[in-house]
């Protein structure tokens, strides 16, 4: 019996992703239909039912999605490495899968592992459960389970896969911490100088309109904001919301995503640290694979959909095509022209002796030094940049409101002379 991959929506008109058991591709659709569900999308599960360009709707409601069923990194670090304890002991897959839901607090992920241990029971994989929950694992998730299952060495790619993620959920952190600062000062500055333009400004605007005085261009342009966002509240709120998710839509459009990507990339310091952070999960999550023994074009293809940037993702899409051609996989990504040569060079060692995944590995760690590197002169000058920016942003309005009074002066000393 065949596993399907679907894309449905169900009988509440709710978009629902998932795997069904069926001898042919017509029994998987008769068992879809007969629930009342909207078939939009059924495959074998070897072509992957998630595979090929999606509509910016499709995109908004898989996002959406993500966000409803999604589980924090953390969670799936714990779950991984429980599960491949448990596993090594002994222990049967849907046991420990029922042990770890009876002790999870998450009421969202513990019905997850419910699911998961009552599929396990109807006769589904591993692997092909996790695919009904594809806002939890993503697909290098569930190719490294199945890898596993395969070669019987399940429990020793739950470990490997256990490390990678607390790699990546620790760079994760090291990047946010790094970001969080300036992020905090930068939302308290926007909060200041919206309490600038609402309370401060009309004050002085009154105080102006008594002498009746000629007022400097920049006074009367920060009158006419203030002005704007006292009388037009909920407009100027529904204005930024509509920016934001406009920025948003057109994020999730090839196009969209790949200029906002490749700016990002340009950004001083900033863009380092997270070329370095892509980098090392590239060459992490690239070993992995292939220590898991998956093959070469399908490993490519997993890399490319968890490197989160399209600039990234362009050049892997291009590597693969040529490594498919007959280029080397080394020579291949030096073509692109967006890997680094250090990178480069250990791939291209990898693949002469035939210690690939470990040289990557080596790769990665080469790459998350840099990005602590990078993180440890962050901290060190975000602060006082941080700081002079906030205090010129302030200065820069209070001199712009005093700058009448400081015209009106000169003017009075004139009159006295």
């Amino acid at each position: 019996m065949a596993s399907f991959q679907y894309i449905i929506k169900d009988a509440k008109g709710i978009r629902v992703e998932g795997a069904v058991k069926a001898t042919t591709m017509d029994e998987a659709i008769d068992k879809l239909t007969k629930e009342g569900s909207i078939i939009i999308s059924v495959k074998s599960a070897s072509e992957g039912a998630f595979q090929g360009k999606l509509s910016l709707f499709e995109k908004v409601l898989l996002t959406i999605h993500k966000i409803r069923t999604g589980v924090g990194l953390k969670t799936l670090v714990f779950f991984t490495r429980q599960m491949s304890t448990m596993f090594s002991a002994g222990l049967t897959i849907e046991k420990s899968l029922s042990n770890l839901a009876k002790e999870e607090k998450s009421n969202k992920f513990r019905k997850v592992l419910e699911k998961l241990a009552n599929d396990i029971k109807k006769g589904f994989s591993l692997s092909e459960s996790m695919e009904q929950h594809p806002g939890v694992f993503n697909s290098l998730y569930i190719s490294l389970v199945k890898a596993g299952e395969v070669s019987g060495t399940l429990h020793t790619v739950l470990d490997e896969l256990s490390d990678y993620l607390e790699k990546i959920e620790d760079t994760r952190r090291k990047v946010w911490s790094a970001m969080a600062y300036p992020i905090f000062i930068l939302c308290f500055l926007v909060v200041v100088v919206w309490g600038l333009f609402y309370f401060i400004i009309p004050m002085f605007a009154d105080v102006y309109a008594s002498f009746n005085a000629n007022l400097p261009a920049p006074t009367l342009v920060a009158i006419a904001i203030s002005n704007l966002i006292r009388e037009h509240v909920f407009f100027t709120f529904l204005g930024l919301l509509a920016v934001a998710m406009a920025f948003f839509l057109f994020y999730l459009s090839d196009r969209g995503r790949y200029i906002v990507d490749r700016i990002t990339l340009k950004i001083p310091v900033i863009g380092n640290l997270l070329e370095n952070s892509i980098m090392s999960k590239f060459a992490r999550t690239f070993s992995i694979l292939m220590y898991a023994g998956v093959p070469i074009m399908e490993t490519m293809e997993l890399v490319e959909n968890v490197v989160q940037n399209a600039v990234i993702e362009t050049a892997v899409r291009k590597a693969r095509v040529m490594v498919k051609e007959g280029y080397s996989v080394a020579g291949a990504f030096k073509k692109t022209g967006v890997f680094p040569s250090t990178l480069l060079q250990l791939m291209a060692t990898g693949e002469e002796t035939g210690d690939l995944d470990s040289l990557l590995r080596k790769a990665g760690d080469f790459h998350q030094k840099l990005v602590d590197s990078v993180i440890e002169r962050l901290t060190s000058l975000i602060e006082p940049l941080m700081i002079i920016l906030m205090a010129g942003m302030v200065g820069y309005i209070i001199i712009i409101i005093y700058l009448p009074i400081f015209n009106l002066g000169l003017a009075m000393q004139s009159g006295l002379k």
